[in-house]
């Protein structure tokens, strides 16, 4: 999928000890927020399998973010510790992003490369503001912190640093989903209609159903987190407005795993089987695991093509 929050859902990474959102990344996030990934890159540097699904689901937009990085002489493998993306919509320009990048590397040391290269900063209010690869503009938070992302979203974001739109901090929703993730390997949240539209393309045409059309106005948000401490681990919770929506959402999905096995390969028989899906209080959950070796046969599949595409 082109959509960032849409194949990046499948992101993953080995077990670590993560770094949560700078408050300096934090406040740059607006209220409108889409979706919010947080992404270790030590821990994505250790396991093949990680390394593997990364590039197989990585998507073009992202793929550019790294490119424009590299650009300015960071290297994501060796020198990024932390990589957060958010997603978040706008009234007039509809979807922006912009990505914050936490690492070993300096800004006086990429400024003075820049410097070399007669690279030179535009002001956007207090921030200086230095162009990249690709059309990304960037600018420094602190000597190891930086944001970039095209120049309306990294205006739309300084804006809501400057207290010129509303922050996440007023988004209870979302700050709440994001408490209960922050600090794994690699997490994400997900606003109402970006889980609305993600649970649409999981479910296919089960999604016709009357029953569906009433749960989904119910369905208020999401957040998952994957590692591979022990084979790949990964846990999806979908936020509804109450314990009767997600047990009969949870009904609902066990059969549309049903059905799809009806069709499906060998690999993909076991992949389901390995799924649980249940609900608790007012969230549906599903758990995920499978050995390495499993899953990487299970990234050739037509069932993983159909989710990560």
């Amino acid at each position: 999928m082109k959509n960032l929050f849409f194949a990046v859902l499948l992101l993953c990474a080995t077990a670590g000890y993560a770094i949560p959102i700078a408050s300096s990344a934090r406040s740059l996030v607006p209220s409108e927020l889409q979706q919010l990934i947080g992404v270790d890159y030590r821990a994505l540097k250790d396991s093949p399998t990680a390394q593997a699904l990364k590039e197989k689901v990585l998507p073009d937009n992202l793929k550019e973010l790294e490119t424009a990085l590299k650009g300015i002489g960071i290297d994501c493998a060796r020198d990024l510790d932390q990589l957060d993306f958010a997603a978040f919509r706008t009234e007039k320009k509809g979807i922006q992003n912009v990505g914050i990048a936490q690492g070993s590397f300096s800004a006086k040391t990429v400024l003075k490369k820049m410097k070399l290269k007669k690279i030179a900063a535009t002001k956007y209010g207090t921030s200086a503001i230095y162009p990249m690869d690709n059309g990304f503009v960037m600018t420094f938070l602190d000597d190891n912190t930086l944001a970039f992302g095209t120049p309306d979203s990294l205006h739309s974001a300084l804006d809501t640093r400057d207290g010129k739109r509303p922050s996440l901090d007023s988004n209870s929703v979302m700050t709440d989903q994001m408490s209960a993730v922050d600090g794994a390997a690699v997490w994400s949240i997900l606003d109402q209609k970006g889980t609305q539209a993600m649970m649409l393309s999981v479910m296919g045409d089960a999604s016709k159903v009357g029953d569906y059309e009433s749960l989904k106005k119910r369905i208020l948000a999401s957040r998952y987190t994957m590692n591979f401490q022990s084979g790949v681990n990964f846990d999806l919770s979908v936020l509804t407005s109450d314990s009767m929506t997600a047990a009969t959402l949870s009904t609902v999905f066990k059969g549309v795993m049903l059905y799809k096995k009806l069709n499906a390969s060998p690999i993909e028989k076991t992949a389901i089987d390995a799924a649980s899906v249940d609900s608790d209080s007012s969230n549906l959950q599903v758990h995920f695991k499978s050995d390495d070796q499993k899953f990487q046969s299970l990234m050739n599949s037509p069932l993983f093509a159909a989710i990560s595409h």
